[in-house]
């Protein structure tokens, strides 16, 4: 279990209630008051993050993952929604948005610690290799909490290498994340509010040189952002990575939403695969991604 404390941030003056998804991206928080109210978060903090790191995946695949939740403090929740089971499926994500009350912000924190996230729980590590970590970031007034619970969806009861105490400490945290995506949990929209789609204002292309083994004959697409395929991510052997803001940004959204995840992108004479990650309001450069591998 892996458990780190994060720098502080700055209170917000208030707490904001927005349904929209495009405001203010990016818009970094400072600096913390440990004795801040529960629920007095900067709207575009993270107070509750449930995401996968880690496993056996190729680095693109790894830089392009979206975390499952994402709460921030103004009250937005922002997650995956249905996918097509058509392939290749579509070249952008289905993100949505919703709102949730400041109450129900609270409800949700105070049940993520009930639930063990709060550092002071052994979630042990079962032998399983090559499965990815779920990572939770809970926000409170002292701080933010980090925790990784390794194989928490792929280590079942009878898992080795785990107490009888880590077995029930699972169960339960388990049953918590069951009731994220419950009609009655925290995270159910406040009255009278739907799920909306989520129109990210900076996006990043993770690229690699265009390939077609499956004979999949997806037509080309002329890329319009910076130039493919951008700076390595991570490593000078990693895949590259551009963001795109701005005119070029809607152009891209727009000729995204009729090619698929298989399509090759052309730019400057040469094709690219690129998968598109729309960046979260938190999120700022292709730097941000490296913390899912």
């Amino acid at each position: 279990m892996t458990n780190s404390r994060l720098r502080w941030t700055a209170p917000a003056v208030s707490l904001l209630l927005l349904v929209t998804a495009c405001g203010s991206q990016g818009e970094a928080a400072n600096a913390d008051d440990p004795g801040q109210p529960e629920g007095a978060h900067p709207p575009d903090a993270v107070v509750f993050q449930m995401t996968s790191v880690g496993g056996f995946a190729m680095p693109s695949a790894l830089a392009s993952r979206i975390p499952s939740i994402s709460v921030y403090g103004d009250g937005r929740v922002i997650s995956e929604g249905p996918t097509t089971l058509i392939y290749p499926g579509p070249a952008l994500p289905n993100l949505q948005v919703h709102p949730i009350a400041p109450e129900d912000v609270s409800t949700l924190l105070e049940s993520a610690r009930a639930a063990g996230v709060d550092g002071a729980v052994d979630f042990g590590t079962p032998a399983l290799a090559d499965v990815p970590t779920t990572r939770f970031t809970v926000r409170g007034p002292n701080g933010t909490e980090q925790i990784d619970v390794p194989a928490l969806t792929e280590a079942g009861g009878d898992a080795s290498g785990l107490t009888p105490d880590q077995r029930a400490a699972r169960t339960q945290l388990r049953a918590f994340v069951t009731s994220l995506t419950s009609d009655s949990g925290p995270l159910a929209p406040t009255q009278g509010a739907s799920a909306q789609p989520y129109v990210p204002t900076m996006l990043a292309g993770i690229t690699e040189p265009y390939t077609d083994p499956e004979g999949l004959g997806q037509p080309e697409v002329a890329w319009p952002g910076p130039t493919l395929p951008g700076e390595p991510l991570g490593t000078a052997n990693g895949p590259g990575c551009v963001t795109v803001t701005g005119d070029a940004l809607q152009t891209l959204l727009a000729a995204a939403a009729e090619a698929t995840a298989a399509a090759p992108w052309t730019s400057d004479g040469k094709s690219w695969l690129v998968q598109l990650r729309p960046l979260l309001p938190n999120e700022t450069s292709c730097g941000d991604l490296l913390s899912n591998g």
